[in-house]
């Protein structure tokens, strides 16, 4: 029998893009509904979810007082869905950037593996529009994952991916304490380590559209910073299999498809 699925779609600023991110959603031949969580929009983002929340049983809405970073909003919106039931949660951009005609893949490949990370880096993933440097800061940023932390996942810092509900739990979620773009790296890391098993699954990624990259300095630096601080706690090797994970024993700790 299939886990119910939650997508979550954290959101600042996203008032051009989000309406027909919820309706590629919505349309999606699997059993997913949708959590909007919004950080306080000026632009009246939240206004918006709450219309379509209206219309919509399978749209819900959790309204956060101001922008707090891109990981409180994701440990809001995973928690909100564990609370409830979801057995697949997954994370998605609000800016279109994330097919969501892609996500039957995700949830598929999420019924034999723990987290499901749609990859720009593996075999048939790919990126458009993306500048050069942009390229480079993403495939030098996933390579010094790899090399600090001995992780062996290609593309550590996509925000499309997709766990299993027992993963949050295992991970330990309300302890996670990265803001930006690092929470990524963390969840990662800490499912690896715990012994759940990770699946690459390709994707295309698109540059966004309309509106702004929340990417800054900060981001980056923290990203760098906590990255460090892991490897050097360590350890450098995926944990025993989780009594907890979807696999059988015996099954390798990494996965790629395509």
């Amino acid at each position: 029998m299939t886990a119910r699925a939650l997508v979550v779609v954290p959101t600042y600023n996203e008032r051009e893009t989000l309406p027909e991110v919820i309706a590629r959603v919505l349309a999606v031949p699997a059993d997913v509904d949708l959590l909007i969580v919004d950080d306080g929009s000026p632009d009246g983002t939240g206004a918006i979810a709450d219309e379509h929340a209206e219309r919509s049983e399978r749209v819900s809405v959790l309204h956060r007082p101001a922008k707090a970073g891109l990981g409180p909003a994701y440990r809001a919106g995973l928690a909100w869905g564990v609370a409830r039931g979801y057995g697949i949660l997954v994370e998605m951009d609000a800016d279109l950037s994330h097919d969501p005609g892609q996500l039957p893949a995700l949830l598929a490949a999420a019924e034999r593996s723990d987290l499901v990370i749609g990859s720009r880096y593996v075999p048939g993933g790919r990126i458009e529009n993306w500048p050069r440097r942009r390229l480079l800061l993403s495939a030098g940023g996933n390579a010094y994952v790899r090399l600090v932390t001995g992780m062996p996942v290609r593309d550590a810092t996509s925000g499309y991916r997709a766990f299993r509900s027992p993963v949050l739990d295992g991970i330990g979620l309300a302890d996670l304490r990265s803001d930006g773009y690092a929470f990524q790296l963390e969840t990662a890391l800490r499912t690896w380590r715990a012994g759940f098993v990770i699946e690459e699954v390709p994707i295309t990624f698109v540059e966004r559209r309309a509106g702004a990259s929340k990417i800054s300095r900060a981001i980056v630096v923290e990203a760098v910073w906590r990255v460090l601080g892991w490897g050097l706690r360590g350890p450098r090797r995926a944990g025993r299999r989780h009594p907890a994970s979807v696999t059988a024993a015996g099954v390798e700790g990494h996965r790629e498809d395509g």
